[in-house]
Order: C-alpha cells, then sequence, then structure tokens
C-alpha cells in the first residue's frame, strides 16, 4: 500500500449529462486565436496564423454550478467564450463541453511585451470554468456560440468561423503532446473578448449543449 505525505487531492472532473458517470480531467490543453475576428481583435493576421497551444492544469476547472473567485495580482479580467473537447481513448475526441478560459489581460499584455510565457495570465487558479461534458458526435457542428454578461450579449459567433476545425486542432496537438483519456482542449474563442468584475453573471451558450453559467465572486 502506497503510503502518501499528504493525502492527495480529489482528481478534478465534470459531470457527464444523462450519466452518473464522470469526466476526470487531466490537463487542459488551449489553442489561441482560433478566430479570425479575435485573431484581428488581438493584433494578429489570420491569414499568417499558425496553429500556437498554452495551458492550464487539470485542477483548473470550476465545474458542478461553482462559481470562480475573481483572482489575485490583476485589474482586468477577461471571458473568452470556448467549445471544449474531450478526449478519451486513442486521442480521440469523445464528447464536448461549453468553456470559458478566464484571462488575467494586463498580465498576458506584460509577458507579451517582454517576450516572455503567458503561465501566470492563463494558468491561474479557478481559470476553467467548464459545463457538463455531453459524449458523442458534435451535435450542430456550425452551432452558435455566444456570451452574455448580466444578460448583454458580448460575443456571439458560429462554431465554422474556426480557423482550425476540432478534428484539425487535435491533429495539430498530437504533434507536441501524447494526447491521453482525461485531456481538455479549449478550442478558442470568437471576437468580443472583454472584462468582468466581481458580481458579475457570465452565461455561455453553445446550440445543443448545456449552457454555463456562473457568477465572479
Amino acid at each position: 500500500m502506497t503510503r502518501w505525505l499528504f493525502p492527495p487531492r480529489p482528481t478534478p472532473s465534470l459531470p457527464i449529462v444523462g450519466d452518473d458517470r464522470r469526466f476526470a480531467v487531466r490537463r487542459i490543453l488551449c489553442v489561441g486565436q482560433n478566430y479570425a475576428a479575435h485573431a484581428r481583435e488581438m493584433g494578429s493576421d489570420p491569414e499568417k496564423q499558425t496553429p500556437f497551444f498554452f495551458s492550464k492544469p487539470g485542477d483548473a476547472v470550476v465545474s458542478d454550478g461553482a462559481n470562480p473567485a475573481y483572482p489575485t495580482a490583476t485589474g482586468n479580467l477577461h471571458y473568452e467564450a470556448e467549445l471544449v473537447a474531450a478526449i478519451g481513448e486513442d486521442s480521440q475526441i469523445i464528447g464536448w463541453a461549453v468553456g470559458c478560459d478566464l484571462t488575467r489581460r494586463d498580465l498576458q499584455a506584460e509577458a507579451k511585451k517582454a517576450g516572455r510565457p503567458w503561465d501566470a495570465a492563463k494558468g491561474f487558479d479557478q481559470s476553467a470554468p467548464c459545463g457538463p461534458l455531453t459524449l458523442g458526435a458534435l451535435p450542430d457542428p456550425a452551432g452558435v456560440i455566444s456570451l452574455t454578461v448580466n444578460g448583454e450579449t458580448k460575443q456571439s459567433g458560429t462554431l465554422d468561423d474556426m480557423i482550425l476545425n476540432p478534428a484539425r486542432i487535435v491533429e495539430a496537438a498530437g504533434k507536441l503532446w501524447a494526447l491521453e483519456p482525461g485531456d481538455l482542449i479549449f478550442t478558442g474563442t470568437p471576437s468580443g473578448v472583454g472584462p468582468v468584475v466581481k458580481g458579475d453573471r457570465v452565461v455561455v451558450s453553445i446550440t445543443c449543449l448545456e449552457t454555463l453559467s456562473f457568477e465572479i465572486v
């Protein structure tokens, strides 16, 4: 029997729609600037875009209706609505969820300017709110993705606006990492990203998937 110096933390996980099992989260990979309008919004040229990734730890997931805390060390927290692909055996996508990539935008801008990594801007505690997982094929590959803050629409687009579709994202990620069951891939966000503050209610929707709703506390 293994004896631990201290008890291991519980495995982060997502509920599954219509299933009493849970999806154990191993890690989170995120593809950057995967919608042309958002790439331009962030100062990039989508015509010259090549896939690039950043990561979040698995325990950055916020699930089951929990509310993420406003993080320390930032005065400019941004939302980013995302389609999330869940990886199973043989590096295959087995399901989908609605996610929100929370970003310390001020820290990201400082890191970009200095040519430094984005870890503190993207991979902080509670930075990956995620809704329940729907197993199977994506119900509507051209579905609408949208985000509201306090009932006001801030982001709206369609999944087929992606520069790389989910299959190509997985292919590109698989060249950099050995994808394993439990990996989540955030597939990018439409244009319209912006700030949230404590008390804001964020609702992220994607056609035919379970809606994600949370408050910044």
